[in-house]
C-alpha cells in the first residue's frame, strides 16, 4: 500500500467538499448513529463526516502520525483486519483508499462485515484528471507523466465508480454518483502554490514517482526526457508566476458507490 504525508493530504484535499456535498446524499448521513472512516489519513473526510452527522464518526488509519491530525475519537488499525465486531456500525466509508490497495475487494467484505446497514466508497479516477494551464506545455505534459505512473503502479488506481466492486462483494441497492475535485493556483499564490512550482522546476515531484514509472513500460531515457521538460515547463510556470500571469486548473473526478449489506 502506498504511504502518504500529512502534507501531501493536505494539498491533494484542500477545499474537496468545500463547495458542494450533493454527492455525499447517498450515504443518508442523517439517519446514522455509528459510522466508521476507514483509511482518515489527517481526517480530512471526517470532520466533513462530523459537520453533516449528528451521530459518532471514528476515524480509523494505520498511521499514528497522520492520524494524530485528527481529533478523538480514533483508532489506529488495518483496513484488512478492522478491529471491531460484527455490525458495529451502520455506515463503514472510506475516501481515496481502495485505489491504493492491491486486493480492494477483500477490503470491502471486511467493511460489509462491521457494518449492520451501508458501505460507501469515494475513489478518484486518476486516469481521467484534467489540466489546464497558461503554460502550454503542462497539460500534455501532466498526461504523459500521469499514463506512466498508471502503467506503473500495482493497484487500480484508476478504480472511480465501484459498482461491479461492490456487486462482487453481494452488496445491493448499489447507487454511484460523481464529484469534480477542482484545485486552482491563481494570484496571489499560496505557499503551498510556490513550492510547487520550486518542486517542478527542480523535477523533485517526478523523482518521488520513479521507481513507480520505471516498474511499468517506461525506460530510463524515457523517464529522463521527461525528466528535463517537466522541469523546463517548471521553469516557465515560476515565470509566469513572477509577473502574476499563472494559471492552473485541474479536476480530479470522485465516484462516489454506496452499496446496503
Amino acid at each position: 500500500m502506498r504511504e502518504f504525508t500529512a502534507e501531501y493530504l493536505a494539498a491533494t484535499r484542500e477545499g474537496m467538499w468545500d463547495d458542494s456535498r450533493a454527492a455525499l446524499e447517498p450515504l443518508e448521513l442523517d439517519r446514522r448513529e455509528r459510522v466508521l472512516d476507514v483509511g482518515a489519513g489527517t481526517g480530512e473526510l471526517t470532520r466533513v463526516l462530523r459537520e453533516e452527522c449528528a451521530c459518532t464518526v471514528i476515524a480509523l488509519d494505520a498511521d499514528a502520525d497522520l492520524l494524530a491530525e485528527t481529533a478523538d475519537p480514533r483508532v489506529r488499525g488495518d483496513a484488512t483486519r478492522l478491529p471491531f465486531t460484527d455490525g458495529a456500525f451502520d455506515l463503514v466509508v472510506c475516501q481515496a483508499l481502495l485505489v491504493n490497495l492491491p486486493d480492494p475487494a477483500a477490503t470491502v467484505r471486511e467493511f460489509a462485515r462491521v457494518s449492520s446497514g451501508a458501505v460507501a466508497a469515494i475513489e478518484p479516477d486518476n486516469s481521467a484528471v484534467r489540466v489546464d494551464s497558461t503554460v502550454e506545455a503542462e497539460a500534455p505534459l501532466a498526461r504523459r507523466a500521469r499514463e506512466m505512473y498508471l502503467d506503473g503502479v500495482d493497484t487500480d488506481a484508476s478504480l472511480g465508480a465501484a459498482r461491479a466492486l461492490f456487486e462482487e462483494c453481494d452488496l445491493s441497492g448499489i447507487e454511484v454518483r460523481r464529484y469534480d475535485h477542482e484545485r486552482t493556483v491563481e494570484p496571489p499564490y499560496s505557499e503551498r502554490a510556490l513550492e510547487a512550482a520550486r518542486r517542478k522546476a527542480s523535477g523533485e515531484g517526478l523523482d518521488s514517482d520513479r521507481a513507480t514509472v520505471l516498474a511499468g513500460e517506461t525506460t530510463p531515457e524515457e523517464f529522463d526526457d521527461l525528466r528535463q521538460a517537466w522541469r523546463e515547463m517548471g521553469r516557465t510556470v515560476a515565470e509566469q508566476m513572477q509577473d502574476g500571469q499563472y494559471r492552473h486548473r485541474e479536476v480530479v473526478p470522485f465516484f462516489v458507490t454506496v452499496g446496503q449489506v
